[in-house]
């Protein structure tokens, strides 16, 4: 090894101290969750939740776009026609089985962009780990029920 490679090694590692030195003085951003809430972005994209109309009536029509534009397949609708007696929904189909196996979503949001009555809303709730795999596959009743994030959405001025 000649003079020349050596210095250049040092200097190599003075750079990297120097990265180092930079962001040591900085306080640590450790969150004690669950009990400090979590700050994240508004676009930030996470539980997807089934919307329902003031009415109380699904938005879902089950049209299954949401399937079909979902890279991974992990979304499940089976649709259903509605009846005088029973309307699930203002259309003339419903989704009777809407599932969405959350081990194979990547949080993409095309099934939010290809949805077009606003029905499937991906929202803030990131805590969604389990112990069993079967709990993973979201039905429709789970998806209905609003999530409750323990988040604080970031006001960043429009940049995220």
């Amino acid at each position: 090894m000649n003079v020349i490679e050596a210095v250049k090694g040092l200097g190599r590692i003075v750079q990297s101290l120097g990265v180092t030195f930079k962001y040591a003085p900085k306080p640590s951003i450790t969150v004690q969750y669950p009990e400090e809430p979590v700050q994240i972005y508004p676009r930030f994209r996470a539980r997807h939740q089934l919307m329902r109309h003031e009415d109380g009536l699904e938005k879902c029509v089950g049209c299954a776009l949401c399937a079909a534009y979902c890279p991974v397949n992990c979304i499940y609708v089976e649709a259903a026609e509605n009846t005088d007696r029973k309307r699930y929904s203002p259309g003339e189909r419903y989704a009777k089985i809407y599932e969405i196996n959350m081990s194979r979503c990547i949080f993409c949001g095309y099934c939010e962009e290809a949805c077009p009555t606003g029905a499937i809303v991906l929202q803030h709730e990131f805590a969604l780990a389990d112990y069993d795999r079967n709990a993973q596959i979201y039905t429709k009743e789970m998806l209905l029920e609003p999530a409750q994030p323990h988040v604080v959405v970031k006001d960043d001025g429009g940049r995220a």
